[in-house]
């Protein structure tokens, strides 16, 4: 149904967005670092269920609302930019925070977590981006089956996603433990992803001005 390119295609495409750190990958963290790996995945359910319904929306013709009021799409991808500076100036500045620095936080119940997860998949910007503008790129009209194709390409995007964060989540209490031990290593991940969160932010924010203008 899907050609092994486009396969291929999405298969880079999802790594490379799922291994640059953004709002899921600090939110999935932050939980299995100060609640353990049970509210990780807990968490991870949240966050691939948003994954499902952007596979939804995208498919089912529901994404026609951000063509229609684009506004709501120049939004989405205002606070995603926002959000993700935000996030790299506590990674930056003076006394800030490393993605796998632990930290005490509430524990929440499982309802809490599972829904937290949610909304941070469903409010990020790079879900977004991914289905409702990289994704499409990959159907090929010739083989038809359209809609088939887009929940393929979905899916397999999905299957590539839990994979990485399953191995984040269980990872981080190691990862946690081997910089807590390694001061100078904490100052270069805090750097490091400072520095990819900020980028990622400058380019969503040029793209803003852009749409606005379409």
């Amino acid at each position: 149904m899907i050609s092994g390119a486009a396969a291929i295609g999405v298969t880079v495409t999802a790594l490379g967005m799922v291994l640059t750190p953004g709002p899921n990958m600090m939110y999935l963290v932050s939980r299995s670092i100060g609640q353990g790996r049970v509210a990780g995945w807990i968490s991870l359910v949240g966050t691939e269920v948003g994954f499902v319904v952007y596979v939804m929306m995208a498919n089912l013709g529901l994404a026609i609302v951000f063509v229609a009021v684009p506004w709501l799409y120049i939004g989405f991808k205002a606070a995603g930019a926002a959000y993700l500076a935000y996030l790299a100036w506590q990674a930056l500045r003076p006394g800030g925070r490393g993605l796998f620095e632990t930290r005490e936080i509430p524990r929440d119940s499982a309802a809490k977590l599972f829904r937290m997860g949610l909304l941070t998949n469903l409010l990020n910007p790079k879900a977004v981006v991914m289905y409702l503008a990289l994704i499409p790129q990959f159907i090929d009209p010739r083989r038809g089956h359209i809609v088939e194709q887009g929940f393929v390409l979905g899916g397999l995007h999905i299957a590539v996603s839990t994979t990485v964060n399953a191995l984040i989540v269980l990872a981080a209490g190691a990862i946690a433990g081997f910089l807590a031990a390694r001061p100078r290593w904490v100052v270069w991940q805090r750097r490091v992803t400072g520095t990819l969160l900020g980028t990622v932010a400058v380019l969503l924010a040029r793209e803003v001005p852009a749409r606005a203008r379409v």
